[in-house]
Formats: structure tokens, C-alpha cells, sequence
């Protein structure tokens, strides 16, 4: 690493700890030309999420399109910010965990819609209304059909 200070290369690690919950490493530093201290963080670089759209156009993941479906889905139900972010967050490393670094729209809806259903049905609903394009009210009958029998209790055993 540079010196900040004097623009020496040549520096050694002092101490090294992680920061960020594990997500990075800071380093503290000490220059071995103008023996100035100074700090450092090492990240790993996420591979970019790509999502293949139906029409075959390629486009990098944006989570702000999800925060802003789910939003408007859960507008006046009791969940708030805190739960839109975790669901955001859980998406996304849902997907890379599943599909790597390229998702066809239609799975990343599916997960967004999966994970909403656990937040609360009603925007889930609301959500797979816009998502998969409702056209009548059969169509709202079917979704809530599924919903009935996502959330139906499992009888006991015997």
C-alpha cells in the first residue's frame, strides 16, 4: 500500500482484525520509509448479479427495483422499512447462493414473491397481482387458492 504521508510502497502490518461482522479486515499499518501509521480494509469483491430479462436482454441486478415493488405492495400493511431491507438483502444472497452471478427475471420475482408471502400474505398478494400480471378476478381466486394451502395447517400425526 501507498503512504498516505510520503508515498513510500514499502510499509508492514501491525495489527489486522475484522470489521464489518466479518465482512472485511482492517489492517493498521506502518510505513517503513516515514514510519507514519495509517489504515486499511480489504474487501471481497462481489461478482456482479446479472439478470436476464424474458425479452433476452441482459441488465445488472438493481435492488431499488425491489424495494420499490415490495414497497408499493406493502403500502399501508404493518411492515416497515427494517423488514423491506432483510427481504432485499435475503433475496439477493438467496440468488447468488442459487443461481451464482445470473438470474432470469422470472426466478428473482418468484424469490422476492416467496419471501413477501412470509412477510405478510396480503402484499404478497398484491405483489403477485403487478408480477404475474392479473387480468381478472380468477386470477386473484387462484393466488390466494395457492396462499390457503401454503399457510393451511398440516393435520397431526396419529
Amino acid at each position: 500500500m501507498r503512504c498516505p504521508a510520503c508515498g513510500s510502497l514499502d510499509d508492514k502490518v501491525i495489527d489486522s482484525r475484522q470489521a464489518d461482522d466479518g465482512r472485511s479486515i482492517r489492517r493498521r499499518r506502518q510505513c517503513l520509509g516515514c514510519s507514519g501509521r495509517f489504515t486499511t480494509f480489504e474487501r471481497v469483491e462481489a461478482a456482479a448479479l446479472v439478470v436476464v430479462k424474458r425479452s433476452g436482454l441482459r441488465e445488472a441486478f438493481d435492488p431499488t427495483k425491489i424495494v420499490t415493488g415490495v414497497r408499493a405492495a406493502a403500502k399501508a400493511r404493518p411492515v416497515d422499512e427494517a423488514d423491506i431491507d432483510a427481504l432485499v438483502v435475503g433475496v439477493e444472497e438467496a440468488i447468488r447462493l442459487e443461481n451464482g452471478t445470473e438470474v432470469t427475471s422470472e426466478r428473482l420475482g418468484l424469490t422476492v414473491l416467496e419471501r413477501l408471502y412470509e412477510l405478510d400474505a396480503v402484499a404478497a398478494v398484491r405483489f403477485a397481482s403487478v408480477y404475474k400480471g392479473f387480468d381478472d378476478p380468477a386470477d386473484f381466486e387462484r393466488e390466494l387458492t395457492l396462499l390457503t394451502k401454503r399457510t393451511a395447517p398440516k393435520p397431526l400425526p396419529e
